[in-house]
């Protein structure tokens, strides 16, 4: 009897050599190319398994991720208002509230302006000149130019001023004198010398300090 045609013919079941280039094939077709991840795919997802593994006390996975970024977001909102902002360099209502020169006061500049030329127009000059000063230190206060604590003396003040403001040194030193004597000294204040430190205040608020 001869054999039949079908056991002549190759064998139908491939050898591991044999299936193994079949499946490699098959793997090199476009469509199994273009499913694979790409190398962006393994990063984000490796990012992403750092972040679910991370943990804030008992907080772990979403709780954590959402913890980082509401702290990135606050760091991104500092960085952004000192960029705008920059760096303030005193509390003006700190300073507002602090005793000026031995006196518990905490008018603003504008209302010690007010009370300066209240004085001048009914003929106190005393006043005016102490008032008027006032203003000068505390302008200087509110602005960050100069710090003014419960300590400082109308000298001090003066000192400050001039090292930031040093072509007014001078007059800077004489309003202070000025101060301290119808302060302290019972000395009558004069139309000259409360317009002297006007005339300061006013060159004051229209230059600019001089940064070592």
């Amino acid at each position: 009897m001869s054999p039949s045609p079908l056991a002549a013919g190759p064998p139908l079941t491939p050898d591991a050599d044999d299936a193994r280039r079949e499946v490699l094939r098959e793997l090199t077709k476009p469509e199994y190319v273009a499913a694979r991840p790409s190398w962006l795919d393994r990063a984000a997802q490796a990012f992403w398994d750092w972040l679910g593994s991370i943990r804030f006390g008992g907080a772990e996975g979403a709780p954590a991720v959402a913890l980082i970024v509401l702290l990135a977001v606050v760091v991104i909102v500092v960085v952004v208002v000192l960029l705008v902002y920059g760096v303030p360099r005193l509390n003006r209502r700190s300073t507002r509230d602090a005793a000026l020169f031995g006196d518990d006061d905490v008018r603003d500049s504008e209302a010690m302006r007010a009370a300066a030329r209240a004085a001048a127009s009914r003929g106190d000059l005393t006043l005016a000149v102490a008032e008027a000063f006032r203003a000068v230190a505390r302008s200087l206060a509110e602005r960050g130019d100069v710090a003014v604590s419960p300590g400082t003396t109308a000298h001090d003040a003066a000192r400050r001023a001039g090292d930031v403001f040093p072509d007014l040194r001078a007059e800077f030193a004489d309003a202070a004198s000025a101060f301290d004597g119808v302060r302290y000294l019972d000395r009558p204040g004069t139309d000259e010398a409360y317009r002297a430190v006007v005339d300061l205040d006013r060159r004051v608020t229209s230059t600019r300090r001089v940064d070592a």
